[in-house]
């Protein structure tokens, strides 16, 4: 049985609670484990302990409470909290129910369950809410505890320290561990443990039965009657594998017996067979109960009916892998089909016009068409699984390469023979087809040939082709940087790398670039791999702001001036200012240390708002820097408006400066144009003498690239 899939069942209240069969077994293995306490004469204090205990273990981050109403003075006191602190008990003791006192006091007061998400704003922890504050109690879900007449003796809570709202597993376990609770106090001070035992037996919808130590059983519950149709007199004295059905060999038997041996537990799904010869689906968990000398003298069984479970996953499954209209497999199934490593073949089949078929003649009309062509297509083309995966889209999918051009001719050639008929109208039915075959990506391939094929007209196909469907390939990678650049921020692998700076004048490196990287274990890639597709994705202000993270962190241990890299997206995002002023705080940084790299375009043809930014940031103390200057028609006038403190040259014109007579003229114009304004210059690129020499020549600043420092992790200079 399938832990991924949910059951919906009737609890005692005849509400309906959706389960997994793991949570069911969770909730079946508390009552076992208290059925097992009583059985063994615990103390009241230690099981109600234990069921807190228990609680607890389903829901993290949260403690469980049992308070229980004094008859006389109709205030309520903690019974038992393990893992409450004693003050809070104590703040809590003499609590009177009522509507502003709390979840406990508002499940005694209303006779109902109390789901508070809010504790510190819900009205019901009005005169409650300091204790709340002081315990950080987020959120508190209680259960009323009801005696035999079904009025509220107490309740039985989880309180969390995060905001939230039960599921209906919590749910179904608040009602279970009440219930419960009353149970073990029933009659607690005249009946004692024998009673109490033997009414949790008589009142669980559970079958149970204990047997000797001989295996041969000596007590059930109404229950266990109800599910296998037998008397009393009928199953007494006799060995539980009157239930057995033929579904098990010997070796089962062994392995069941084993373990619980070993491990004096064992549950399972189990098919069992009733009196009158029939099957029913169980949960079955058995326990052995062991007397002072450890010696297993008794077993305690508890049946739990799977059939109605059974039909709710079977239906469930069907509806999860099938269209409701057509019956057919769904995307999801063809998802998986896909998964094969085989070769296969995959055509997709969309219905020509239909938007127009259902605006003509009506939805109606429309879904009568869906299902006969879903029929043609099912009896007629020797299809291994046919799917319905869109609202006029079918996969047909065969599990080997086959001859495509014959298959989707075969299909054409049927629907223009034979007219589709509903209700008096007769329609003729085309399609439009998308084929691929391989192992890899069939489904993208094959809609990127459909996509060829719409545009191409109608009752067209196209076979998808590698070679030739470039946005395909594009789209690919695309899709291959996103994911990885979402991997690398959850993974934390984008890191900064360092490039000196060198000061010509001084002949020493004063500054550092700092350069987004992502480390995986096998590769560093650079940011010309992943920039673009992070920029298209929306992700470069996440990138840029866990660069100016970790930048300021590695600089905080040094006096070097460094530049960081800001692009148009970060300035429309409108974080900036905001969080560079509060980095640089926090890692102490002087502003003045700090140059921000933006691209030639944003200076030129930058929105008002974006410009105001970075002067608000020269204000602040941050320095700027043009970043590829000449890359792009720069706007002079902008730069001087914006008072720039460096040029970077784009590294088109620096890298063949020794040998392009064009790329000289253009730097030698920029270098003369910088220093008549008074702005430094930074040619990027530096990779040889013959570059650099030309550089200093030029007057030009300082230079940047392979031929003083490559990228590193770790500064080459402390400056």
């Amino acid at each position: 049985m399938s832990e991924n899939n949910c059951y919906k069942i009737e609890d005692d209240e005849n509400e309906e609670i959706t389960l997994t069969p793991k949570e069911y077994n969770q909730i079946l293995n508390i009552q076992q484990q208290i059925l097992e306490m009583l059985a063994s004469h615990n103390k009241t204090s230690k099981i109600l302990a234990k069921l807190c205990s228990l609680a607890e273990s389903l829901l993290p981050n949260a403690v469980a409470s049992i308070m229980i109403k004094n008859k006389n003075s109709n205030s309520m006191n903690v019974r038992s909290a393990p893992s409450i602190p004693q003050n809070a008990k104590e703040m809590l003791s003499n609590l009177i129910p009522g509507p502003n006192t709390g979840s406990c006091g508002n499940a005694v007061f209303e006779n109902k369950p109390q789901f508070v998400q809010n504790t510190f704003t819900d009205k019901r922890w009005k005169e409650l809410q300091q204790i709340a504050r002081d315990f950080n109690i987020c959120s508190c879900w209680s259960m009323p505890i009801r005696d035999k007449d079904k009025n509220p003796i107490g309740s039985f809570a989880i309180s969390s320290f995060e905001h939230r709202y039960p599921s209906f597993f919590h749910i179904k376990l608040l009602k279970t561990a009440s219930s419960i609770v009353s149970i073990v106090l029933k009659d607690e001070k005249t009946e004692k443990r024998n009673k109490l035992f033997s009414n949790a037996m008589q009142n669980s919808a559970d079958g149970i039965l204990i047997t000797n130590e001989k295996n041969k059983i000596i007590k059930v519950n109404d229950a266990l009657l109800n599910i296998y149709g037998y008397t009393k007199d009928e199953l007494l004295g006799k060995d539980p594998k009157i239930f057995a059905s033929d579904t098990y060999n010997k070796e089962f038997y062994e392995k069941m017996w084993n373990n619980l041996t070993v491990n004096s537990k064992w549950s399972g799904e189990i098919i069992n067979k009733k009196k009158n010869g029939s099957l029913i689906d169980q949960w079955v968990s058995i326990t052995a109960l062991y007397d002072e000398n450890n010696l297993a003298y008794n077993y305690l069984a508890m049946f739990t009916d799977l059939t109605a479970l059974k039909k709710a996953q079977n239906k469930m499954e069907f509806m999860a892998y099938h269209d409701p209209l057509t019956n057919l497999y769904n995307k999801s199934y063809l998802e998986i089909k896909l998964n094969s490593p085989k070769d296969k073949t995959l055509i997709l089949l969309n219905i020509n016009n239909f938007s127009y078929i259902n605006t003509a003649y009506g939805f109606d009309i429309g879904d009568e068409i869906l299902i006969n062509v879903s029929k043609i297509l099912e009896n007629n083309f020797n299809i291994d699984t046919l799917c319905k995966i869109n609202s006029d889209e079918f996969a047909l999918l065969f599990y080997e390469k086959i001859l495509i051009n014959e298959k989707i001719s075969e299909i054409q050639n049927f629907f223009m023979k034979n007219l589709i008929n509903i209700e008096k109208i007769k329609l003729n039915i085309t399609f439009s087809y998308g084929a691929v075959s391989g192992k890899n990506n069939l489904l993208r391939k094959a809609a990127s040939a459909l996509k060829e094929a719409k545009e191409s007209g109608k009752n067209r196909f196209e076979i998808f082709e590698q070679h030739i469907n470039d946005d395909y390939i594009k789209r690919e990678l695309f899709i291959n940087y996103t994911n990885l650049i979402k991997n690398a921020l959850d993974n934390n692998q984008i890191v900064p790398y360092f490039q000196g700076i060198h000061d010509n004048n001084s002949n020493t490196i004063t500054k550092y670039e700092a350069l987004a990287r992502i480390e995986l274990d096998d590769r560093i890639i650079s940011p010309y791999e992943f920039l673009e597709p992070a920029k298209l994705s929306g992700l470069l202000p996440e990138i840029t702001k866990i660069m100016i993270d970790k930048t300021l962190k590695v600089m905080s241990s040094n006096n070097c001036e460094f530049s960081i890299n800001i692009a148009e997206d970060d300035l429309a995002e409108n974080y900036l200012n905001d969080y560079l002023d509060e980095r640089t705080t926090f890692y102490k940084i002087n502003p003045k240390r700090v140059i921000l790299e933006i691209l030639e375009g944003v200076s030129s043809n930058g929105k008002k708002n974006h410009i105001n930014q970075l002067n608000q940031l020269k204000n602040s103390g941050f320095k700027i820097a043009i970043d590829d200057f000449g890359a792009e028609y720069s706007n002079f006038e902008r730069i001087l408006d914006l008072d720039i403190d460096y040029i970077k040259i784009d590294a088109k014109y620096i890298k063949d400066i020794d040998t392009n007579k064009r790329s000289y003229e253009i730097v030698r114009a920029i270098s003369f144009f910088a220093r008549n304004v008074n702005i430094s210059c930074i040619a990027e690129f530096v990779h040889s003498k013959s570059v650099q020499e030309i550089i200093k020549n030029l007057n030009i600043n300082y230079s940047q690239g392979y031929y003083f420092s490559k990228p590193e992790k770790v500064l080459i200079s402390d400056c």
